[in-house]
This record gives C-alpha cells, structure tokens and sequence, in this order.
C-alpha cells in the first residue's frame, strides 16, 4: 500500500514557488501626485458620461469608465487620496478610485463630478500588475503667484504696474489699504503649496491607511505628477500686467519662472528628484482661444523646454479637448446674458433703450431672444454634453475624460518602459496566475489524498 507521506513535502514546494513568485513578482507602489485649482478638482458631472458615446472614437473609454451594469467603473487596483475644501475647511476623502473625486462641497463626500483623476487612474491600472495610489491636492481659485508659490521662489514682488499704481489706494481691483495687502500677502504666499506638501507626506508616512494593498517590504514610488492650473494667473491683469510698448518680456513671463521653481521644490520636498511631472496646458476655449490665452499656454508649457528637465517634464495640451460644438453654444449663452446686460442698462443700441420695459417684459424678450437664437437640438446637446462655465471646460466629462487619459500616456511615455508594464500576452506568474497554480495543484493533491486514503 501506498503511503502519502510524500504528500506533504509536495504541498510544501507548491507553497514556497508560489511565495517566492509572489516575492519576485511584488513591486513597489506606484505613487501619482495630482494637483492645481478648479480644473484639478473637476467640475464635470456624471450626467453627462452618455456624451462620451456619441462620439465612436470616444466610445471605447465610455466602456472602461462604466460597469457592465451601467455604473461607473470601480478601480480594483487604484485607490485615491483627495485633500480639499472650501475656505479653511479642508479635509480628505479616500477610498479605491470611482466616478465621484472631482469637486466637493464636502471633502469626504462625493460630488457627483469627475476630474482627470478618473481615466488617469483607469489607464494606469491596465498598465501596471503593482497597486496605485493617486494623491490629489486640488483647490478653486488659487494661483501660483501667491496660493502655490513655492519657496525658491521667494516671496511675492509686485509687478512694475503693481508698483506705480498700488501706493495710490484707489482705482478698481487696488486695495484701499495698501500696507494690510502687502501684510496679507506675505501670509497668504506658499499656504497650498505647504498644505499639499503636507497632505502628500502625510499619506505616504503610512500608505496602507488609504491602499490595503500596499506592501511595507515593496515600499513605494513616487512615479509622477500631474499639474492643471493657471486661470487665476492668466485674469490677473494686475500681477501680469500686460507689457509696454517696447517691452520684450512676454506677459506670462513670471509665470514660467515661478512654474520652474515649483518643479524643482515639490522634487526636492519630496525628496524625489528626478519624479516625472506633466503639464497639464490650459485648454479653455479650445482652438479658438484669444489671444492672452494663446500667450498663457506658451508660459505654461516652457519649463518643459529648459534643459534640466528634458525626459522628464512634458507640457500636455489640453486644447485638442475642449468641445468646439458645446463651445459653440456657449457662446451664444454669453450672446442672452450681454442681451440682459442691455437691457439692465438701457444700452441705447438696444431694446429698452427708453427703460420703459417692466422685468416681467425683460424676461420675457430675453426668452424669446434665447428661442430664437439656440435651437432645441442646441439645448438637448447642451445638456446632455455641459454642466458648467467655460473656465470649467463647460463641465464636459468627455473634456476631463481625454485629459485624464493623456496625462496617464503622457507619463507612462517617460517612464523606463516595457519591463515596468504588464500586457494581456505578457508570460509571467502575475498574483492571478499563481492563485489559479495553486488551486490547480492543491485540487490534484486533494484528489491524490483522497484516492490513497480511499484505498486504504
């Protein structure tokens, strides 16, 4: 008769070649850090995913981005950290990355909305086996002047234009009271940048809290960052005053040079100097973009130009995105609220010039104006593709959705490549195909045992 001591000591080899494939196979945790104001945060509602269709060659990301049962997809292996808030009161949501982390009335709440964290997230997770982690700093209406001012750059100087005519405490947009400004100022500089410092360390001082999946023995990466802003910078005439005649120095010249300080910071703080950073080129009004805006997306994309960070800094336009057949539409909204305007203030070109009309005739004409201009198919388009202002990419999900998904391209194109992806044919023993090994083997011995006991 057979005995099935051996039985044991096979059980054990199983066991020890699928832990050390398990060894070879863990990897350290890949680390995103995503930051920037209200376009980082992400006002694009989920009500309008169904735009995302219409459009064939969009339709396939529409599919990574819903479940089978219609809801937005669930990362398995992706999980977020989101720190944000209103005024003073910042706070975190986290969890496995879903629809649901773009802007928050409450931090731990979902919103309902989505930023480019969402396919960034959906495109890195079917390149890598490793577990990710995307950190988001986000904030609306700061600027990198004063909100994310980093330290190197030191602090705030005022513009030439600043300086003429600040100290005169009176004309629109100049402080009243020019000395409690320049005290505000110096308390005001570098506060989001030190709060997103502070959140990211503090997530990765203990990782598993907001990643089960990571590992302490793999440890992590810090493998990329991802930077979307600039429309406070861009409006503010006063701290980007338009040039003089004569003058070379392009508008947004400051701009650059403080963007290229805030590289060289966030790496050193992090203590990640070579960490691969994107630019995320401010896209708003697409290809029809005036021309302060043209000026902005060139300062925004320079650093990237400088030769300390080729191969690791990339400007990614975000342009190519925006909704040229929505952005249509709103500018003909913008048509019916300058109607509004005339009407308000008697323009003498217009109607109510007399300022005879009663409010009741004001939105009544307005009314008619707006029928008149936007077709009901223009409506129907508008609400099923916006849900928010221009300078929010017209809340358009399709917008956010492209954006997200070229950030991840973006940073996987830097990245040392194939042996750090995984790919459908890739032969190897990945945490899947060791389970489905040992369940195999541990069936056959079961079976084995089983037919040795029964003969016994």
């Amino acid at each position: 008769m057979r005995q099935p001591s051996h039985l044991s000591g096979t059980l054990l080899a199983i066991l020890l070649f699928a832990s050390s494939a398990a060894m070879a196979q863990s990897k350290p945790l890949k680390v995103f850090i995503l930051a920037g104001q209200s376009n980082m945060e992400g006002h694009a509602k989920i009500e309008t995913f169904d735009y995302i269709g219409d459009d064939p060659a969009t339709l396939p990301l529409l599919k990574q981005m819903r479940g089978t049962d219609g809801q937005p997809t669930v990362c398995d292996h992706v999980w977020i950290s989101y720190f944000t808030g209103v005024g003073d009161s910042n706070g975190e949501g986290f969890g496995k990355l879903t629809a649901g982390y773009g802007s928050r009335q409450k931090p731990s709440e979902t919103g309902g909305k989505i930023g480019p964290e969402f396919t960034f997230g959906l495109t890195l997770d079917r390149q890598f086996s490793e577990p990710v982690l995307i950190v988001k700093t986000a904030w609306g209406g700061k600027s990198l002047h004063t909100d994310f001012r980093p330290p190197s750059a030191g602090p705030y100087v005022l513009s030439d234009w600043q300086k003429e005519n600040y100290p005169k405490q009176e004309g629109h947009g100049i402080p009243k009271d020019f000395e409690k400004w320049k005290t505000d100022k110096i308390q005001e500089t570098g506060v989001y940048y030190r709060l997103m410092i502070e959140h990211v360390k503090r997530v990765l001082a203990d990782p598993k809290r907001v990643c089960p999946a990571y590992d302490p023995a793999a440890g992590y990466e810090i493998a990329g960052f991802v930077w979307l802003q600039g429309w406070n910078d861009m409006v503010d005439s006063h701290a980007y005053p338009h040039p003089k005649q004569g003058q070379a120095a392009p508008r947004f010249a400051s701009y650059s040079d403080c963007l290229s300080h805030f590289i060289r910071d966030v790496r050193r703080d992090l203590a990640a100097p070579n960490m691969p950073v994107v630019i995320g080129v401010m896209g708003v009004g697409g290809a029809k973009a005036g021309s302060d805006i043209v000026s902005f997306r060139e300062a925004m994309a320079a650093p990237a130009s400088l030769p300390e960070f080729q191969g690791n800094v990339v400007a990614v336009p975000t342009a190519p995105f925006w909704s040229e057949e929505l952005g249509a539409i709103d500018d003909k909204h913008g048509k019916v609220r300058q109607m509004g305007y005339y009407l308000d203030s008697k323009h003498k070109d217009h109607a109510n010039a007399d300022g005879q009309m009663t409010d009741a005739e004001k939105r009544e004409f307005l009314k008619k104006f707006e029928a008149d201009l936007i077709s009901p198919a223009e409506v129907a388009l508008w609400k099923r593709g916006a849900s928010n202002a221009g300078y929010h990419y017209l809340g358009c999900a399709k917008t956010f959705a492209l954006m997200g998904q070229a950030f991840a391209e973006a940073h996987l194109a830097i990245m040392q490549p194939p042996k750090e992806r995984v790919t459908e044919a890739a032969l190897v023993f990945d945490r899947f195909q060791i389970v489905k090994l040992m369940n195999e083997k541990l069936t056959a011995l079961r079976r084995e045992m089983h037919h040795e006991l029964t003969d016994k």
